[in-house]
């Protein structure tokens, strides 16, 4: 198949893509405002000496992204590097929180771990300028085609689907995809039956093994403050009684707030292979239950690999107007978050209740999902 317009550079483009990002003003803006002290023309020095994209990835992006942890939050606890083998690919499947750090987070765990990155399947709405496409390509992104008409769209899924399995297969490079399509806007993660529909298409007569071949491996972040919860209790307040239409640039207005917006402390745990739970999904049943299994099976590993924070428990508390996880937080803390709700709840075009009421579920239904899953 023809992955031309979906796949990243290889490490024979690499050089000459780097190159040309030299040039964007917008790649010595960053370079000047992040990395003081280095410059272009040192980075185009270095390039000589790298030789693969992991490389770059192993020295520019880990000055990046050490810059924009230590800028947005108060540190990240990485965890469960151990559940996986480097000579192995695996198919690692994340709960969806923020466009770029959710990714980014596994990405820097792999680049403190000298281990191999993986290949990102984002939404093509990553590549909205020209910049942002070449960040993208140079990153080990695939892109995720989301628009187009039915029949183009089930085109695109079967050349993604491809792509991933060839990645997986026949290149042996680990991939990462989101459980759904879009973040979660009120803080339920859950994996999508289409997800794992999509990723095994072309092996309906063999779809188990197909799974099984995939090393599925669950991926948990949490976030003590989601840099991008306004955003999302406003879309959830105002697409409740109309279809919601993204406005030109809001993509990329909450790509810069999820990197820059303040996140507090942030948690990234790798959870193990779902290969031995397989056995447990009876083979007589249909394909379309399979997956749905297989969906439980992610799900539960995400929410018991949750990292809660005083803020998911106060969120609960306040949502259900009681005080059952007082015990996990102090009066300071309560104060301080309702602070920060109040004014996370001043937007011009919803209600403060409903604003409030839509935040307090993202930081609350983790809590739900986690005490469910480890009772049962």
């Amino acid at each position: 198949m023809d992955f031309e317009d979906i796949r990243p550079y290889t490490d024979l483009e690499f050089k000459a893509a780097y190159l040309r990002l030299a040039e964007y003003p917008g790649f010595q803006e960053a370079i000047a405002m992040f990395l003081p002290g280095y410059s272009v023309s040192q980075f185009k020095q270095d390039l000589a000496n790298f030789n693969t994209v992991e490389d770059v990835q192993r020295d520019l992006d880990k000055r990046f992204v050490d810059v924009f942890i230590a800028q947005s939050s108060k540190g990240v606890t990485l965890s469960g590097i151990e559940n996986i083998d480097e000579n192995l690919a695996y198919m690692f499947i994340g709960n969806h929180r923020d466009i770029t750090f959710d990714p980014a987070l596994l990405e820097y765990y792999f680049f403190v771990e000298h281990r191999r990155t993986s290949r990102i399947a984002v939404g093509d709405n990553l590549y909205s300028t020209p910049l942002l496409n070449e960040v993208a390509k140079l990153n080990k992104m695939v892109k995720v085609k989301r628009t187009g008409t039915m029949r183009e769209k089930l085109e695109n899924s079967y050349t993604l689907a491809a792509y991933i399995q060839q990645s997986l297969f026949e290149d042996h490079e680990s991939v990462w995809i989101a459980q759904r399509d879009g973040r979660t806007k009120d803080g339920n993660d859950y994996t999508k039956h289409g997800l794992v529909k999509m990723i095994t298409l072309g092996n309906d007569k063999n779809l188990m093994e197909t799974i099984r071949r995939m090393n599925i491996t669950p991926v948990t972040v949490s976030y003590e403050y989601e840099p991008c919860d306004k955003l999302k209790a406003r879309e959830l307040a105002l697409s409740e009684n109309a279809v919601y239409h993204k406005q030109p640039g809001e993509d990329f207005n909450s790509i810069k707030q999820g990197i820059f917006g303040q996140k507090g402390r942030m948690s990234l745990t790798i959870g193990t292979p779902i290969i031995r739970e397989l056995d447990t999904i009876p083979e007589e049943l249909s394909n379309n239950d399979k997956i749905d299994l297989v969906c439980k099976l992610i799900d539960k590993q995400i929410y018991t690999n949750y990292t809660l924070y005083p803020n998911n428990y106060i969120a609960h508390d306040m949502l259900h107007q009681e005080e059952t996880y007082h015990e996990h937080y102090t009066d300071a803390e309560r104060a301080k978050f309702e602070q920060y709700l109040q004014m996370q709840s001043q937007v011009p075009d919803v209600t403060e209740a409903k604003m409030l009421e839509n935040l307090l579920k993202i930081y609350a239904n983790p809590v739900d999902n986690y005490y469910k899953t480890i009772s049962e």
